[in-house]
């Protein structure tokens, strides 16, 4: 979901806690729950051999003034038709970022219109949507050679194989809410969490990437958990998960400095806190710290609202089913307390999640209750009942 807010003149940080001040202020907003929105990555292929290496050139032409300057430096990159942007990710996937939405109905049409217009635009230069989660066919290589990019794939080679993998040959659906009032803020990051394995594992899509962890449900969940853990694990739930994220940002090591040097690569290993404190040659702005929030990849990312990240890329058109279902379950407080009691058998089963899916008797009973939940609550969508029947059967189908 685009973010809509204001940038301030950015400030410099003297010490570690304006900076986890800052880090919280920017990262639980809380308000009457309004908006929400859903992010979509595909991978991309070549028609006639979706195995074969991805030409960037074609996916250019293809992708025409909507490139991302990553892509094509000269890029405007103007808008799809409906206002959304369209991004580019390291190994060639694409991605569209809805912007905050009020209504769920005109959130679908517009999803619905993206993906139309984007499927026309591969079309004609013989290129298709990857219907998974992870690129079953390719191993993973990096198309976008920019300096954020490679400064990533240098830290995460330091721990192994999967960084790139997560980075060149995942997608995932996001889906992205309001923290609501702040009297309801710990409740609902509470449940946001404790629905991780259960919904992972209900819209598993991602058996395997090129040929590996093809016994893994989630492949691509796998992939992000072994990516680098001090920045992608989940976050603690806990009585102040504000200040317990802030301070989880600023003790996480900064992998990308940006400069005027083609190496965005840091001169030294440290942490943000460290920069702080004098490690670099310059001290950190608060713009170095939005970059640096940028880097963090769990599950669940705060950014001012939720950014709900465990979700696999679903074959074509099963993105609505679990956005309606998170929406619904998210649409009043007595729901999300449904949630906690629902999941909570659950609680804590992400790898197992990843790794055996429904398979795991916890996790599928807690789905079944989640699942019962959702769709007693899609009523509170606004979608039409149509909409709300054939969503619900979808879900049942699932258990």
């Amino acid at each position: 979901m685009t973010a809509l807010r204001d940038q301030p003149a950015p400030v410099t940080f003297t010490d570690r806690a304006e900076a986890e001040a800052y880090v919280a202020s920017v990262c639980f907003k809380h308000g009457p729950p309004r908006l929400f929105g859903v992010e979509l990555e595909w991978t991309v292929h070549h028609a006639e051999d979706p195995g074969q290496t991805l030409d960037p050139h074609r996916l250019a032409a293809a992708l025409g003034d909507h490139a991302p300057p990553t892509l094509v430096p000269d890029s405007p990159q103007r808008p799809l038709p409906s206002g959304t942007p369209l991004t580019v990710e390291p190994g060639g996937q694409v991605e569209i970022s809805t912007p905050p939405c009020t209504s769920l109905p005109d959130l679908f049409r517009t999803v619905a219109q993206d993906i139309s217009h984007l499927t026309a635009m591969l079309a004609d230069h013989g290129l298709v949507l990857g219907d998974r989660g992870a690129d079953q066919h390719r191993g993973p290589t990096r198309m976008l050679q920019v300096p954020r990019y490679a400064a990533m794939e240098h830290a995460f080679g330091h721990v192994g194989a999967d960084g790139i993998a997560m980075m060149c040959s995942t997608a995932g659906l996001q889906v992205c809410l309001d923290f609501g009032e702040e009297k309801h803020l710990r409740d609902r990051w509470a449940a946001v969490h404790q629905l991780g394995p259960v919904l992972n594992a209900l819209f598993a899509n991602s058996p395997g990437i090129g040929g590996r962890h093809q016994d893994w449900a989630s492949a691509r969940m796998r992939t992000l958990y072994g990516t680098d853990p001090v920045r992608t694990r989940p976050s603690a739930v806990c009585a102040d998960p504000a200040q317990a994220y802030a301070k989880r940002v600023v003790d996480t090591p900064v992998i990308v400095v940006r400069g005027p040097s083609p190496s965005w690569i840091p001169p030294r290993r440290l942490t943000f806190a460290e920069w702080i404190g004098g490690a670099l040659d310059r001290s950190p702005t608060s713009d170095d710290l939005d970059y640096h929030m940028t880097t963090m990849f769990p599950p669940v990312r705060p950014r001012g609202y939720i950014e709900i990240r465990y979700l696999d890329t679903p074959a074509p058109g099963g993105w609505i089913a679990p956005s309606a279902l998170l929406v619904a379950l998210f649409s009043d407080p007595s729901v999300v307390d449904g949630v906690l009691a629902a999941t909570e058998r659950a609680a804590g089963r992400w790898l197992v999640a990843a790794r055996h899916g429904m398979a795991d008797e916890r996790i599928a009973r807690a789905a079944e209750d989640v699942v019962a939940l959702g769709v007693e609550a899609l009523c509170r969508t606004g979608l039409p009942h149509d909409q709300i029947s054939t969503i619900s059967r979808e879900l049942e189908g699932k258990l």
